[in-house]
């Protein structure tokens, strides 16, 4: 099987359309998504629209539970909170009800999806790195876990002895005696530096896992964003991958 994964759409319809161009080429049996289809960009309805007519299978992010009134949102910062309500007053009632029913997570064969950590994704926990994190492989049972939130990219593996270390392979061979949490990145706002879109495919029979990266129209994003009066920093820190 050859599974695709994307996370943290954001409403950046640009981003996301150059992501399935690419994901097209690799011709994926199916393609999974990791949360927070909206906030942030001009284009929620239709990041979900278009969502829902490839994807195999979604969770719920905390921008998404957000625009729907189930995330308080008092702990967001001031750009975050303002893309947010405008967010709200621009969903129709139908993607208002679809993004209500996603679950916080999913499980396929040997892999868990999450949006954020595997232990309370309610409460939208942020993995960094391997501090203060072991016992979230505890509360997974496949050899993979997957996950966004952050939107930058992070491999983190446990082995037989629960020691836990970071990869930075790429692509990065899947083995039968590890586990394995892998941040995929963002689609729509990468925060690592690179500005390009960050998407995974994995290989189940080569074993392999691999971050793509791919280009798209930015200076479109960011002129959509600001036409709508969605606080420009947002436009602007598109440019600069953070």
């Amino acid at each position: 099987m050859k599974y695709a994964i994307l996370s943290d759409i954001h409403g950046n319809l640009e981003a996301f359309q150059s992501v399935l161009n690419e994901i097209e080429k690799e011709s994926p049996d199916k393609i999974f998504f990791l949360g927070d289809i909206v906030g942030y960009g001009a284009n929620p309805n239709q990041s979900i629209e278009l969502l829902k007519t490839i994807t195999d299978m979604v969770v719920v992010g905390n921008h998404d539970h957000a625009a729907v009134g189930l995330t308080d949102i008092s702990y967001f910062n001031i750009y975050a909170k303002e893309a947010i309500l405008w967010t709200q007053t621009h969903l129709t009632s139908d993607n208002v009800e679809y993004l209500k029913g996603l679950p916080f997570s999913r499980k396929i064969e040997d892999i868990t999806l999450f949006h954020s950590s595997p232990k309370e994704p309610e409460k939208w926990y942020y993995i960094f790195g391997i501090d203060n994190i072991e016992d979230n492989f505890n509360y997974f049972d496949t050899r993979i876990c997957l996950i966004g939130h952050t939107h930058v990219p992070l491999i983190i593996i446990e082995n037989k002895k629960k020691e836990l270390f970071v990869s930075i392979e790429n692509p990065i061979k899947i083995k039968n005696n590890l586990r394995y949490m892998i941040n995929i990145g963002s689609v729509g706002q990468p925060r690592d530096g690179d500005n390009r879109s960050a998407y995974a495919i994995y290989d189940t029979e080569k074993n392999l896992f691999q971050i793509h990266r791919v280009f798209y129209d930015i200076h479109k994003a960011q002129a959509k964003i600001i036409s709508e009066g969605i606080p420009e920093y947002l436009a602007y820190r598109l440019a600069y991958g953070k």
